[in-house]
Protein backbone atom coordinates (compact mmCIF):
# COMPACT_ATOMS: atom_id res chain seq x y z
CA UNK A 1 0.00 0.00 0.00
CA UNK A 2 3.16 1.87 0.64
CA UNK A 3 4.15 2.06 -2.79
CA UNK A 4 0.64 2.96 -4.50
CA UNK A 5 0.63 6.17 -1.89
CA UNK A 6 4.25 6.90 -2.88
CA UNK A 7 3.06 6.83 -6.89
CA UNK A 8 -0.09 8.66 -6.07
CA UNK A 9 1.95 11.80 -4.59
CA UNK A 10 4.98 11.93 -7.10
CA UNK A 11 3.18 10.52 -10.86
CA UNK A 12 -0.22 11.92 -10.13
CA UNK A 13 -0.41 15.66 -10.75
CA UNK A 14 -1.89 17.07 -7.10
CA UNK A 15 -0.87 13.50 -5.78
CA UNK A 16 0.31 15.22 -2.48
CA UNK A 17 -2.65 17.31 -2.48
CA UNK A 18 -5.20 14.61 -2.65
CA UNK A 19 -3.27 12.18 -0.26
CA UNK A 20 -3.04 15.60 2.46
CA UNK A 21 -6.85 16.35 1.86
CA UNK A 22 -7.36 12.85 2.01
CA UNK A 23 -5.61 12.30 5.46
CA UNK A 24 -6.58 16.25 7.23
CA UNK A 25 -10.15 15.75 5.82
CA UNK A 26 -10.88 12.48 7.71
CA UNK A 27 -9.23 13.69 10.63
CA UNK A 28 -11.56 16.78 11.11
CA UNK A 29 -14.88 14.23 10.06
CA UNK A 30 -14.04 12.63 13.12
CA UNK A 31 -13.56 16.14 15.28
CA UNK A 32 -17.04 17.22 13.84
CA UNK A 33 -18.29 14.25 15.15
CA UNK A 34 -16.45 14.74 18.85
CA UNK A 35 -18.06 18.23 18.82
CA UNK A 36 -21.40 16.60 18.01
CA UNK A 37 -21.43 14.41 20.73
CA UNK A 38 -20.15 16.56 23.01
CA UNK A 39 -22.81 19.10 22.27
CA UNK A 40 -25.27 16.85 22.78
CA UNK A 41 -23.87 15.78 25.97
CA UNK A 42 -24.37 19.92 27.26
CA UNK A 43 -27.87 19.77 25.90
CA UNK A 44 -28.88 16.99 27.83
CA UNK A 45 -29.64 14.32 24.67
CA UNK A 46 -28.54 11.64 26.22
CA UNK A 47 -31.80 11.52 28.37
CA UNK A 48 -33.79 10.73 25.05
CA UNK A 49 -32.71 7.05 24.90
CA UNK A 50 -33.64 5.84 22.08
CA UNK A 51 -31.95 8.14 20.08
CA UNK A 52 -29.17 8.38 21.98
CA UNK A 53 -28.65 4.50 21.76
CA UNK A 54 -29.01 5.11 18.03
CA UNK A 55 -26.14 7.64 17.69
CA UNK A 56 -23.88 5.31 20.04
CA UNK A 57 -24.41 2.37 17.41
CA UNK A 58 -23.63 4.53 14.37
CA UNK A 59 -20.61 5.48 16.10
CA UNK A 60 -19.57 2.48 17.12
CA UNK A 61 -20.24 1.28 13.53
CA UNK A 62 -18.54 4.45 12.16
CA UNK A 63 -15.11 3.84 14.18
CA UNK A 64 -15.24 -0.33 12.98
CA UNK A 65 -15.06 1.05 9.20
CA UNK A 66 -12.43 3.77 9.48
CA UNK A 67 -10.67 0.70 11.17
CA UNK A 68 -11.22 -1.64 8.60
CA UNK A 69 -10.36 1.17 6.05
CA UNK A 70 -7.50 1.92 7.76
CA UNK A 71 -5.71 -0.93 8.85
CA UNK A 72 -6.34 -2.94 6.56
CA UNK A 73 -4.46 -1.36 3.08
CA UNK A 74 -1.64 -0.41 4.95
CA UNK A 75 -0.93 -3.60 6.49
CA UNK A 76 -0.68 -2.98 9.65
CA UNK A 77 -2.50 -5.74 10.38
CA UNK A 78 -3.19 -9.35 8.94
CA UNK A 79 -6.43 -9.51 7.06
CA UNK A 80 -6.60 -12.75 10.15
CA UNK A 81 -6.56 -10.14 12.77
CA UNK A 82 -9.25 -7.81 11.85
CA UNK A 83 -11.13 -10.69 11.03
CA UNK A 84 -11.39 -11.98 14.89
CA UNK A 85 -11.43 -7.64 16.31
CA UNK A 86 -14.83 -7.64 13.51
CA UNK A 87 -16.20 -10.57 14.69
CA UNK A 88 -16.23 -9.24 17.97
CA UNK A 89 -19.02 -7.47 17.19
CA UNK A 90 -20.74 -10.83 16.73
CA UNK A 91 -21.21 -10.84 20.97
CA UNK A 92 -23.39 -7.38 20.51
CA UNK A 93 -27.10 -9.23 20.84
CA UNK A 94 -29.96 -9.22 18.32
CA UNK A 95 -27.76 -6.89 15.68
CA UNK A 96 -24.23 -8.09 16.47
CA UNK A 97 -24.45 -10.47 13.64
CA UNK A 98 -25.69 -8.51 11.25
CA UNK A 99 -23.66 -6.31 12.11
CA UNK A 100 -20.69 -8.93 11.25
CA UNK A 101 -22.05 -9.80 7.59
CA UNK A 102 -22.88 -6.12 6.28
CA UNK A 103 -19.05 -5.26 7.88
CA UNK A 104 -17.69 -8.33 5.94
CA UNK A 105 -20.03 -8.29 3.29
CA UNK A 106 -21.31 -12.03 3.87
CA UNK A 107 -20.61 -14.54 6.29
CA UNK A 108 -17.46 -14.57 8.47
CA UNK A 109 -15.71 -17.40 10.71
Amino acid sequence: AFSSVANTCRNVQYGWLIRNLHANGASFFFICIYLHIARGLYYGSYLYKETWNTGIILLLTLMATAFVGYVLPWGQMSFWGATVITNLFSAIPYIGQTLVEWAWGGFSV
